[in-house]
This record gives structure tokens, C-alpha cells and sequence, in this order.
């Protein structure tokens, strides 16, 4: 049997890139899958490849920006799927920058949609969990929430995002609810600030992947992965967990060893 029969999955940020890939990996094991993202075109498309591929999935556009709104939408979900019994907080925003250039607003639009906004899903649906008392919750945080990685504003929301998943972990235990976060690193995807990259340096997925003990940045199929595990029965006692899937990055970065420690090491025995 499947490992999400029975189960209405909400995957926020589902319109491209990693959301459109856990999506895809949950409606595979069975999930009816509720696709949210505030680009309504890119969610449309995302669920009607689902459907395409013989899955339950529906579109719904939301801002998660904006509470009452968010909420409508998560009681229109469970009438028309059911009781929504994982959430996948995905949906997240990053306009790269330093502290010292970054303009003020830059800074609370990046915690407003990265932050809030996964308290936001959470505030909604986490009642539901209660009153029926069962649940999962796997947010996607980041490798920038525990390293600094540059992107600030992006790394500080990261970290909340972490220490929010150990809040409800702890509270919601008692109710039969989990909550696990995810920590990717760098992760080949089409978004907007990755395709400046590419603009600038074609070759930049290649030229970070030195740095990963795996040898190779993220796919969006990497992170499907562990969220299918973390959200499933399989997992059921796991919570609280901040789980890198990084291919070893936060481990440590043998390159920089390589090519900085041990030639100083080499060229100081050799003087």
C-alpha cells in the first residue's frame, strides 16, 4: 500500500522547482495533493501535470502573506479533499543582499513571506490537527538557518523557521502531531535568483558542487525525497528534527581544506 492512501497533503510553493517536486513525489505514494502558490498560472500547471499523471491534485492560488485569506482557502481544501493530515511548508522568497546594502523593506518582505508566512500555514491548520488529533508538519528551513551563507534577511527567517519546527514539535506532541524541518542547501532549481546566476555564470551549479563532500549541488528530487519520508508513518517518531539534506555540506568542505589548510601545512614544512 501506498504511504499516503487516505492522506489530503498541502505542499505550499508548489508552482515550479522544489514544491512542484514534493508534490509530485507525495501524489506518487498516494497523496490527494493541495498545490498553493501565489503565481496562479504555475500552480494550475503544476497540478495539471499531477492530474496528467493519474493523480488527485487541485490548484488553489494563496497568499500566505495574508492570514484570513490563507485560512479560507485551507477550509476550502478540506471541503472539497478532506481533513488535511500533512503540511508541507515549502513556499519561500530570497532577493540576495548584505546587511549593509540591504534596503529596509528588502529585509521584512524576505521574514514577512519566509517566516510569517509558515506561521501563518501553521496558525491554520494546526488547530484542524488538534481537534482531530493527528498530523505531520515537515517545514523546509535551510542550510543558511544554522551557517551563514550570505543572504541575511533570507538566513535569520531560516532560522526562525527551525525554532518554530521545535516549538511545535514540543507543544503539539501531546495532540499526536509532528513536526520536522528540512535543511537544503544550494538546490539546481529555475527560480528567478538562480537564473540571474546562471546569467552571470553559466557554468555556477558546477562550480558549487566542488564544495559539497557529494560533489554535487541539490535536485529538487533530493528534498521530495526526505519529505516523503519525514511526513509519513514511517517516521512516526520523529519530531523536532532539523535534518540537513545538503550532500554534506554543513559536515565540513574538504575543497577548502584541500586547497587553503593543507598547502599552508605543506608550504610551511617546506620553508
Amino acid at each position: 500500500m501506498a504511504r499516503y492512501s487516505d492522506t489530503t497533503a498541502i505542499v505550499t510553493g508548489a508552482a515550479h522547482g522544489i514544491g512542484r517536486a514534493i508534490a509530485a513525489r507525495l501524489a506518487a505514494e498516494g497523496a490527494a495533493v493541495a498545490v498553493l502558490d501565489i503565481d496562479g498560472a504555475g500552480v494550475e500547471e503544476t497540478a495539471g501535470l499531477l492530474r496528467d499523471a493519474g493523480h488527485d491534485a487541485r490548484a488553489y492560488r494563496a497568499d500566505i502573506t495574508d492570514f484570513p485569506s490563507l485560512d479560507a482557502v485551507v477550509s476550502q481544501i478540506e471541503q472539497e479533499m478532506g481533513p488535511v493530515g500533512l503540511l508541507v511548508n515549502n513556499a519561500a522568497y530570497t532577493d540576495a543582499g548584505d546587511l549593509e546594502g540591504m534596503a529596509l523593506d528588502a529585509w521584512h518582505r524576505e521574514v514577512e513571506i519566509n517566516l510569517h508566512g509558515t506561521y501563518h500555514c501553521l496558525r491554520s491548520v494546526l488547530p484542524r490537527m488538534t481537534e482531530r488529533r493527528e498530523g505531520a508538519i515537515v517545514n523546509i528551513a535551510s542550510v543558511n538557518g544554522v551557517r551563514y551563507f550570505g543572504n541575511p534577511s533570507y538566513s535569520a527567517a531560516k532560522a526562525g523557521i527551525i525554532n518554530l519546527t521545535q516549538s511545535v514539535a514540543s507543544e503539539y506532541g501531546k495532540h499526536n502531531i509532528r513536526c520536522n524541518a528540512i535543511l537544503p542547501g544550494s538546490v539546481r532549481t529555475d527560480n528567478a535568483s538562480w537564473k540571474i546566476r546562471q546569467q552571470k555564470d553559466p557554468g555556477i551549479f558546477q562550480k558549487l558542487g566542488r564544495w559539497y563532500p557529494l560533489g554535487r549541488v541539490g535536485e529538487p528530487e533530493d528534498i521530495a525525497k526526505a519529505v516523503a519520508f519525514l511526513g509519513s508513518q514511517d517516521a512516526d517518531y520523529i519530531t523536532g528534527v532539523a535534518l540537513p539534506v545538503d550532500g554534506g555540506l554543513l559536515s565540513g568542505m574538504n575543497v577548502m581544506i584541500g586547497e587553503f589548510v593543507f598547502e599552508s601545512d605543506k608550504e610551511a614544512a617546506e620553508a
